[in-house]
């Protein structure tokens, strides 16, 4: 029943293990029109998003389901004036409208955009300066629709502005708009080289940067759901990622539909382990993907029985060996970590087919030819540290990685260097051929499973009059992996204290989304430079960790 072998040809071991996997679709591949409505006609009745809420509401859509209201919503937006090629901002958080509205935009032609609901004002300016978005169809929680109408005036464009569920001032409600609507829907002529998708990552220098995916990405996510992730046709799939967020991508739609697998949504805000587990519990997932430290805080709290659990993997972030053990011990499973970025899909995994291995990345996926390159570029061998790196397929293609940065093409282009597509991570492989994390070239801060550019908390500690300089580092945390630490130099007339270290610690964190709050400062006299003016970042993780 699942639909993923009419595009792709796949060729398997002796053990299951993926050896290859090719990709082959038409030129007007549009995962909307030709996964969805396909299984909607074929599979009216299969199951495909299983959604519940903390107010015990619940919600079983079928294919036909996500047909019939993506289509309205396609007919609404389509009335308002979106079109094929046009950019939509989109923050549903975990509501079941952002698969609706997803399906819509793809059929549409137009890019979504996803973002966080936590996002502040001034980032929702940024991104709707950078993005040139045209439209945005929001929640109306956590006072999300002032934030939007107040980042709009501030960032002086016209959006059209819709909400779902509840109206909103200045917003007009979706839901009611498609009710409206037909749920019949002519196809829209577009093409799998036309973007799709915009996500926004962050950057070590600078703003987050826009991440173009095209109207492929969704097939190069079946390696994600069938390999790694180890979803199954008729089974139930749990990632636990808010839509904001790629790893929803990665776990909550494309490469599950594609297999044939439903989708566990659980539409909360705080987590709470007990929650996490009655959710897994009462609609009997099968398959489970979550950051570390969610890990964390299950082993931490006590891991009750989860019986229907057949795989469990894990990704973001390097996770401890007492957690692998634990979690083991407890329910059976091991943990398969899996490694990829924003700009591209899975690149290396503990697959189906091995055993896995605690701590490593894996093995590098089938669907990619990938290396480890030292800074000579050429390859290094066994133990040796290098960046990983993707190399084209022999057509010179390569699905599932991005097709751009937004309005950034000379970014684009060094990243692709030397005709490779460099990661910015560095890795050694052993004798086995297993991949083992050592560290980013960068320095991305990666806490609680969410990635925080240092620059952007920066900016805002430099409008304190008492900071004249600083640099954010990520320094180890048992439960976040890594937390944001400032490390501050104060100008003159300022002393150091524990006032003024919370007070500015509240004058940041106050302007900053949630994720990137800071969790500690530290004051120095110096901050450790090369000869050109730059902070060595390194210097001050290395003084600060050891």
């Amino acid at each position: 029943m699942s639909i993923y072998k009419e595009f792709c040809s796949e060729i398997l071991d002796e053990n299951g293990a993926l050896k290859s996997l090719t990709l082959d679709y038409p030129e007007d591949f549009n995962f909307g029109y030709d996964v969805v409505d396909r299984l909607a006609e074929r599979f009216p009745d299969k199951r495909a998003l299983v959604w519940c809420n903390l107010e015990n509401e619940e919600h079983i859509f079928t294919f036909s389901d996500i047909k019939r209201e993506s289509n309205r919503i396609a007919n609404a937006l389509s009335r308002c004036g979106i079109r094929r090629g046009d950019r939509v901002l989109m923050i549903l958080k975990r509501h079941y409208e952002y698969w609706f509205t997803a399906i819509a935009l793809h059929k549409l032609g137009a890019v979504m955009i996803p973002a966080t609901h936590m996002l502040t004002t001034d980032d929702l300016v940024y991104r709707l300066k950078a993005s040139g978005a045209k439209a945005a169809v929001v929640t109306t929680q956590n006072e999300l629709p002032k934030r939007l109408l107040e980042a709009s005036r501030l960032a002086g464009v016209r959006l059209r502005l819709f909400s779902v569920q509840e109206n909103a001032d200045g917003f007009e409600n979706l839901t009611r708009l498609a009710l409206e609507s037909s749920c019949e829907l002519k196809r829209v002529p577009t093409l799998s080289t036309d973007p799709m998708m915009l996500y926004f990552t962050s950057g070590t220098t600078g703003y987050p940067k826009g991440v173009i995916h095209d109207h492929s990405y969704p097939l190069a996510h079946i390696v994600t759901a069938k390999y790694w992730q180890q979803a199954e046709d008729g089974g139930l799939h749990f990632t636990v990622a808010e839509t904001g967020w790629a790893k929803a991508s990665w776990g909550k739609m494309y490469g599950q539909w594609l297999i044939g697998s439903a989708v566990m949504v659980y539409d909360f805000d705080n987590f709470d382990p007990k929650q996490l587990v009655s959710v897994i519990n009462r609609y009997r997932v099968t398959s489970f993907c979550a950051p570390p430290t969610v890990y964390r805080y299950l082993v931490r709290k006590g891991i009750p029985d989860m019986p229907s659990l057949k795989h469990a993997s894990t990704a973001g972030e390097t996770l401890a060996p007492e957690v692998f053990k634990k979690f083991k011990e407890r329910t059976g499973l091991s943990l398969c970590e899996g490694y990829g970025q924003t700009e591209t899909t899975l690149l290396l995994a503990n697959f189906k087919g091995f055993q896995p291995i605690e701590g490593s990345m894996g093995r590098p996926s089938p669907f990619y030819s990938i290396e480890l390159r030292g800074k000579d570029g050429r390859p290094v061998g066994v133990n040796e540290i290098g960046e990983i790196v993707v190399l084209p397929d022999k057509s010179g293609r390569h699905p599932g990685i991005f097709t751009g940065y937004l309005d950034n093409e000379e970014q684009y282009r060094a990243c692709w260097r030397d005709g490779v597509y460099h990661t910015g991570d560095a890795a050694y492989i052993d004798e086995n051929g297993c991949y083992w994390f050592h560290g980013r070239f960068d320095d991305i801060i990666k806490t609680g499973g969410f990635r925080v550019g240092p620059y952007e908390v920066e900016n805002i500690l430099m409008e304190h009059p008492a900071v004249l300089e600083c640099s954010v580092i990520g320094v180890p945390d048992p439960l976040r992996g890594q937390a944001i630490k400032a490390v501050i130099v104060t100008a003159p007339g300022y002393s150091p204290s524990q006032e003024l270290e919370l007070e500015i610690k509240n004058f940041g964190n106050s302007r900053l989304a949630e994720y990137k709050w800071i969790r500690s400062v530290e004051f120095t006299a110096s901050l450790p430079k090369t000869i050109s003016g730059k902070i060595k970042k390194s210097v001050l993780r290395s003084q600060c960790s050891g």
